[in-house]
């Protein structure tokens, strides 16, 4: 994966220089520029994948600086840095659009984070089409009229959601769609990978913390709750939740209401829950795993997303949209797939559903030497050549994409192989956390265990 850029926009020096050298250790390209008004010179000449900026600083602070962005470089994540005491204005920077804050002096740790979430919300966003073109993606082909017509049914209540579905069936797309196509399409739409966070923060992350109430907690902090006030807050893998969490949930979904972590004060949120599981929730209540009143209060409206191998009759239009999603990347001049390559795309069984078949159309668009996808474009299916095409057109930075999201991959499932598909062993023999590994396995479209599976 290529470099990400980012640009910092702050007043103090020391500031510039702390930061810059941090996200520079951890691989990215970072310019550094004293206000708001420097900042626009530079994103303008764009090539940015993050900005972040003080919230007071001379001629243009960053409210100023968020709002130009937000019509000058819309799908561009800011993040505030506010020191202690601005807090409040930093809540209302959350509303107006900023992907989130972090409060001076900053745990380094923690910034970090932000950042990471940052960055994957903005690559996630470049890879998804906006608006309706983002339904229409998500709801393409006769298997998922039953999908579209339920969407259409739920959309208009505020009554929580959930959608079940294998890994790479679409669920944050469906959940898009739902809000999309709401009353709220104009307020927030928050997604949190409950699977992602470590347990020990998710209370904190949802409901927010008050000042004090853990280890590098100089002021108070809003949770996802509230930064989705009249908008929609997608709960992916809910079935992740630890218990106390899943308790507060129930009390948000009864009473609309909650207290933030160390706090006495109840705060009420309108707030409409989307959540998804790629398991059944009963056989999570059954295990022991979840709640049984909260999985039912969450399965009242119940979508269920088929795998790929269920629609194969899909394939043909959804190869057409993801052509046209990413055509773009070769100037357009790829068109279509021929009928070798595509009846190679139908006769696969797609254990990475959707999101796989999206990875192969991409490549494949980015890897074609002429107008058509061929046979020997793919990569990854069976009838597909394992070496790659001629890449003399690729520029540098998608030339090194392609080839170390391969070598990723493939070693990735060359140590699963070894294990025997165990997920903990495999993540020791890779370096890499048990979580971590089972996000590189959903992104890639490897076999996602279901909790518990693949040791403790």
């Amino acid at each position: 994966m290529s470099a990400s850029r980012i640009l910092i926009a702050d007043d103090e020096a020391s500031i510039r220089k702390v930061l810059s050298a941090m996200l520079r250790r951890d691989g990215h390209e970072v310019e550094a520029v004293a206000d708001g008004a420097e900042a626009m010179s530079r994103l303008q000449q764009g090539g940015f994948h993050l900005l972040v900026t003080d919230l007071r600083m001379p001629r243009i602070g960053g409210i100023e600086l968020l709002a130009w962005c937000s019509e000058h470089a819309p799908g561009l994540p800011v993040i505030i840095l506010t020191a202690y005491g601005t807090v409040d204005t930093a809540v209302e920077a959350l509303k107006l659009g900023a992907h989130d804050y972090v409060a001076k002096p900053f745990d380094q740790d923690d910034l970090k984070r932000v950042v990471a979430k940052a960055l994957a919300t903005e690559r996630r966003a470049r890879r998804e089409p906006q608006g309706d073109a983002r339904v229409r993606t998500a709801l393409v082909g006769r298997a998922m009229r039953e999908v579209r017509a339920l969407v259409e049914r739920v959309a208009p209540s505020s009554t929580p959601v959930l959608i079940l579905g294998e890994s790479g069936t679409g669920k944050a797309l469906v959940a898009r769609a739902i809000h999309e196509i709401s009353d709220r399409r104009d307020r927030p739409f928050l997604h949190v990978d409950c699977g992602a966070i470590p347990e020990n923060l998710v209370e904190s992350e949802l409901f927010g913390q008050e000042r004090g109430t853990s280890t590098g907690a100089v002021g108070s902090r809003p949770g996802r709750l509230e930064l989705a006030d009249g908008g929609t807050l997608f709960l992916d893998e809910v079935s992740e939740l630890p218990p106390q969490a899943q308790a507060r949930l129930l009390r948000v979904l009864g009473e609309r209401a909650f207290e933030r972590v160390g706090g006495g004060r109840t705060l009420a949120v309108d707030v409409r829950v989307v959540a998804a599981s790629r398991v059944d929730l009963s056989a999570a209540v059954a295990a022991g795993r979840f709640r049984e009143d909260l999985g039912d209060r969450l399965a009242g409206l119940a979508i269920r997303l088929p795998p790929l191998r269920e629609r194969i009759e899909d394939v043909p239009l959804l190869v057409e949209a993801f052509v046209k999603k990413h055509q773009g990347r070769r100037g357009g001049r790829v068109t279509g797939v021929d009928a070798e390559a595509l009846a190679a795309l139908q006769a696969w069984s797609w254990p990475g559903n959707v999101r796989e078949l999206e990875d192969v159309v991409e490549r494949a668009v980015l890897l074609s030497s002429g107008e058509t996808v061929r046979l020997q474009d793919l990569e990854g299916i069976p009838g597909a050549p394992s070496a790659p095409p001629e890449e003399e057109d690729l520029g540098l930075r998608d030339f090194l994409r392609v080839h170390l999201s391969r070598l990723e991959r493939d070693r990735i499932r060359q140590a699963l192989e070894a294990e025997g598909g165990n997920v903990t062993r495999t993540a020791r023999r890779l370096g890499i956390s048990r979580k971590g590994l089972q996000l590189k396995m959903k992104e890639y479209g490897l076999r996602d265990p279901s909790p518990g599976e693949g040791g403790p």
